[in-house]
């Protein structure tokens, strides 16, 4: 088992200076209007957090067991995001409608972030880990919103990452309630809804368009997260359960980014010219 850790986290080291090298040819041989977007901030990843109850019912184990084990996951990402370029990490935790799940795992999960957000929150300040959770506040118990103003007034300082927990999020109901703030509003741009669609799920104003989407657990479908940030992000599905994803995993997912070429609905140079 130490031998396979080892040899995991040998990969992920690799992974990450080996991006690091390709980031720097990457950038230097693109020309000015092809680096813009890029310019503008470091790599804003997304994931969904799948495959937690199935990773513990392969095992036997109760579904609660595998929340448990895919807040380590939480660790290891967050860890190797900043050296992967990352700049904002936002990890989709609980939907509005997982509320129709099963009382007894909702009150674990919750249990769960309450204690991850006490416990890590110092951590996270000394790291430069800015953490914060978007998503609804009125539905969820009073101790964990205790836990959540804790941790982002512990953590407001952070400027190496923009850690961002979505807890009771729909990306639709935040549209929508964006939307009916936009009724009263003298400014209808993209960057005054993007605002407001800030302030609704407690974002802090807006955030930057989502670079890449990964999801975990093998399904292909965004389930209501971040629709209007995803507008132009990268999606990549992978079979790999939540409880099962290292860092090496992240670092493969950057890789598999940079060889993709986005147009942002232009054409290539080479087709311009």
């Amino acid at each position: 088992m130490r031998m396979i850790r080892a040899h995991e986290s040998s990969t992920a080291r690799n992974l990450a200076l080996s991006w690091k090298g390709e980031f720097f040819f990457f950038f230097h041989s693109m020309n000015k209007s092809t680096l813009n977007p890029f310019l503008q901030s470091k790599l804003h990843v997304a994931i969904l957090l799948d495959g937690n109850g199935r990773w513990a019912a392969l095992r036997g184990l109760p579904r609660s067991e595998g929340h448990r084990a895919g807040v380590s996951a939480v660790r290891r990402v967050v860890r190797a995001a900043p050296s992967l370029g990352i700049g904002t990490l936002t990890l989709y935790a609980f939907s509005s409608d997982n509320w129709g799940r099963p009382a007894g795992e909702v009150a674990s999960l919750f249990h769960l972030l309450e204690d991850f957000l006490r416990a890590d929150a110092p951590a996270c300040a000394a790291e430069g880990v800015r953490l914060r959770v978007v998503g609804r506040r009125d539905r969820i118990p009073h101790g964990l919103v205790d836990a959540i103003e804790f941790a982002e007034r512990l953590t407001a300082g952070g400027r190496m990452l923009d850690l961002r927990i979505a807890l009771d999020y729909s990306s639709r109901e935040a549209i929508l309630r964006a939307a009916c703030w936009m009724l009263s509003s003298l400014e209808v741009t993209q960057r005054e809804f993007a605002r407001r669609l800030g302030e609704v799920t407690h974002s802090g104003g807006p955030v930057p368009d989502v670079d890449l989407l990964i999801r975990t657990g093998g399904e292909r479908r965004l389930s209501d997260f971040m629709l209007w940030e995803c507008a132009y992000a990268e999606l990549l599905f992978t079979p790999r359960m939540w409880p099962e994803f290292e860092a090496a995993d992240l670092a493969a997912a950057v890789e598999d980014f940079l060889g993709r070429e986005r147009r942002f609905g232009r054409v290539p140079e080479a087709a311009a010219s």
